[in-house]
């Protein structure tokens, strides 16, 4: 999703280390002085640096990082009773005490949507957004489906150019609305410390149930962008050129079955019960990510902790080992740790906690409580009934 305009959601201030060592040689700022961009930074007065920009920082950091391999699949892990043998597809292996697994997660397709996806057609996830988008733009309609940010961008950029290309566009969603992000300060600090300790406290059931609410606090589209679509929508109607498009809230994709020239779906306004279908010649699925346990790890799988709907059962410096200090988690553990997992400026602040952890002593200083509320009933206020 490396659109030319597109920006990241979090200030410059969330890179690789700033929150952990604001010393650092790593910082983002570190890498506009020695790119020389950190002037015409400054001066461009945003916090929020271009997503093309932060991937240039990110490859910066790594191509001066000699302990980093790409190109390096990892096929197996298994434990030798002494140490953990990591295999890879090139015949290498690595011994180590311990693991961290920061694979990331992977594209999510919803099951309805299944019977269209990789049939050689243009369906997309957004996850392939720019690769495929010269084939989206070849058909009459194309469809979006989703309500987040990735979905918004590319419904914006779909938009900016369907006056050249004369396709229809529709964006359509399950949620009521289209949720803005909110970034209101005292919701920011759920982005915390104390909060993730309150979270993984909480029963598994009511985990989960906020796990559904909280969506928007960090799946929602950026209040700008909002505002971008809307007068890029009044800029086409005035000078008309469109819009030719639809926007769809309440709508659930039942089902999806491939046709000639595309794909038809299946549709349900939840709010009206009224069943409709669509058919459309693009389709991207802006249907987000989630963690997908690995294969690799199946050699290891009994050293392993799993809750009861079998998902990791992370502890709070984020290890899942069964004997603790041994494996570790990163963006795998929403269901225990709440929105902290995705948030990009938490990323030094869960860094620190698992160095801490593996070597027994604060190497950077954690920070226990950094919100103006509490979150659960204050030992001050609890009385006896």
């Amino acid at each position: 999703m490396l659109l030319d305009d597109a920006t990241l959601q979090v200030p410059f201030l969330a890179d690789l280390v700033t929150m952990a060592d604001p010393t650092s040689r790593w910082s983002f700022l570190s890498y506009l002085k020695q790119s020389g961009h950190l002037y015409p930074f400054y001066i461009r007065e945003s916090f929020y640096p271009l997503r093309k920009e932060y991937d240039d920082y990110c490859r910066w950091a790594a191509e001066r990082l000699p302990s980093v391999r790409f190109g390096q699949r990892v096929t197996g892990v298994e434990h030798d009773g002494t140490a953990y043998v990591v295999r890879t597809d090139g015949d290498a292996s690595y011994r180590t005490r311990r693991l961290v697994l920061g694979i990331g997660t992977s594209p999510r397709i919803p099951d309805p949507l299944r019977p269209v996806v990789d049939r050689g057609t243009a369906v997309t996830h957004s996850a392939d957004y720019l690769a495929r988008k010269a084939e989206l733009q070849r058909q009459e309609r194309i469809t979006i489906v989703g309500s987040g940010q990735s979905a918004a961008e590319i419904y914006h950029d779909l938009l900016s150019e369907a006056p050249a290309h004369g396709y229809e566009l529709v964006w359509l969603t399950r949620s009521p609305r289209f949720f803005p992000m909110e970034y209101t300060k005292l919701t920011l600090e759920m982005t915390s410390p104390e909060y993730g300790d309150y979270h993984r406290a909480l029963p598994i059931d009511t985990r989960d149930r906020l796990a559904r609410e909280q969506r928007h606090l960090f799946k929602g589209i950026s209040g700008d962008l909002v505002d971008a679509i809307f007068d890029l929508h009044y800029q086409q109607r005035v000078t008309g050129d469109g819009p030719r498009t639809t926007l769809l809230t309440n709508t659930e994709v039942r089902a999806a079955r491939p046709v000639a020239g595309g794909s038809e779906l299946d549709l349900l306004h939840v709010e009206t019960g009224e069943p409709f279908s669509l058919a459309t010649g693009g389709l991207v699925l802006a249907t987000g990510y989630a963690p997908t346990p690995p294969a690799f790890l199946d050699g290891v799988r009994d050293r392993i902790r799993y809750d009861a709907r079998g998902r990791y059962d992370v502890a709070a410096d984020y290890s899942v080992d069964v004997h603790g200090g041994e494996i570790f988690v990163q963006n795998a553990e929403e269901h225990t740790h709440s929105l902290l997992a995705p948030d990009l400026g938490m990323g030094p602040y869960r860094n620190s906690v698992i160095v801490a952890a593996m070597l027994g002593r604060e190497v950077y200083p954690i920070e226990k409580r950094i919100a103006v509320q509490t979150f659960g009933v204050p030992d001050h206020l609890k009385r006896a009934i």
